[in-house]
């Protein structure tokens, strides 16, 4: 396959850390790509009142594929204090400019990936019958719809007279809160459409299928959260009957689900939930298997797709020196890009670097070795993000 061109977003914080030593991971596999840098993140919100200039986007609509790191949010009035003098007052709103990605190029599908790597540190463990210490050997694929629920940004504060007249024809809303003076009132939407619930949900029984696993669990609130949870089971358990006959359908109860994860994680492979939902157990699942610090992910379009770690921008760790921050949620989002363009052997090989480093433990950055993250963790035995990226590199000549 030819040189692909990539774009590149590094973003605030330790985003610019862990994607310099993925990039350096993926030039040692052999990735023949050229990388063009975009603009994305606070300081070009502070400077120019946009988080995602144009230029940008255009890049992404150009090039299609993209390697991002994090980025820093904070509420609005912070945000409007961080501006520059000469933007206040001009009515910009700051909005995340993942979730605008999302929403530009329709990026619908997120997956994330939960699996342990054998002799991380970081492992879930629980004590099993007679006492005895069990590791569970966790693989779950998180399929979380990304452009809609919760994080459509459809929300009003003190909501104009057509909004509130039309909230009022509810019956729950006039019983339940038209005692409220407006200027009080906040409101939030939580909207499902058939087209992207059925895009997530049919892309969880493909993986299903390809993977052999025999189960679909839907992770909703149907039982309360009844017209949008309960539209994803339905067009599950229809996608069951009608398109997987061999898969079967199990329901659960976000709630209940953040129980059960620590009483037999094993056991789940593929969950589908819309956009809260799947944020939720995606980082608790996350947190069985290493942390933030091993979770990647993918945000897959109909044309664009974008491959970033779930973990934020951590501004407290970014400038220190050495860094120590842990790249491999970064390098496995890499992975995860290198599948989706079809490059399966160099994913394959930088794969089985990590699973080997983390296997030795002879190198391990501070949150492997439970160590607090402070300037000194190098100086107690961690290794930087460097040497983190150097050992998988080391592992693949």
């Amino acid at each position: 396959m030819g040189k692909r061109t990539i774009v590149a977003l590094p973003g605030d914080g330790i985003g610019k850390i862990v994607l310099k030593e993925a990039l350096r991971v993926l030039d040692a596999a052999g990735f023949d790509a050229e990388y063009v840098w975009g603009d994305i993140g606070w300081d070009f919100w502070c400077s120019e009142g946009d988080a995602l200039p144009d230029r940008t986007i255009q890049l992404l609509a150009k090039h299609k594929i993209a390697l991002f790191g994090a980025i820093t949010s904070k509420p609005k009035d912070k945000a409007e204090a961080e501006l520059n003098p000469e933007l206040r007052g001009k009515g910009l709103v700051y909005y995340s400019p993942i979730v605008t990605m999302r929403q530009h190029f329709g990026l619908d599908i997120c997956i994330r990936p939960c699996k342990t790597f054998k002799g991380n540190p970081l492992n879930f463990i629980r004590r099993g019958f007679g006492g005895k210490i069990e590791e569970p050997e966790i693989d779950t694929m998180i399929f979380r719809q990304n452009t809609e629920c919760l994080y459509g940004g459809v929300e009003w504060t003190n909501p104009s007279d057509q909004v509130y007249d039309a909230l009022m024809t509810h019956k729950k809303f006039k019983e339940n809160f038209a005692w409220c003076p407006r200027p009080e009132l906040a409101v939030s939407t939580r909207i499902f459409t058939k087209k992207y619930t059925t895009r997530i949900v049919k892309a969880a029984f493909e993986y299903a299928r390809e993977k052999g696993f025999d189960t679909v669990t839907v992770c909703e609130k149907p039982n309360v959260v009844r017209e949008t949870s309960g539209m994803m089971l339905k067009i599950a358990q229809d996608m069951s009957r009608n398109d997987f006959p061999g898969i079967k359908v199990q329901d659960t109860n976000i709630d209940a689900q953040m129980m059960w994860l620590t009483k037999n994680p094993e056991t789940y492979h593929v969950i589908v939930a819309g956009n809260m939902f799947g944020d939720i157990v995606s980082d608790g699942f996350a947190g069985l298997v290493g942390g933030l610090g091993f979770a990647c992910s993918a945000n897959i379009g109909e044309q664009v797709a974008v491959f970033e770690p779930t973990h934020g921008s951590a501004p407290k760790y970014a400038d220190f020196s050495p860094s120590i921050v842990n790249p491999i949620a970064m390098i496995l989002s890499g992975c995860m890009m290198l599948d989706h363009i079809g490059e399966y052997a160099l994913s394959a090989k930088i794969h089985k670097a990590v699973t080997e480093v983390v296997a030795e433990g002879e190198v391990r950055s501070y949150d492997m070795m439970k160590l607090p993250g402070s300037p000194k963790a190098v100086e107690m035995g961690a290794a930087s993000s460097s040497q983190m990226a150097d050992a998988v590199i080391a592992k693949m000549k």
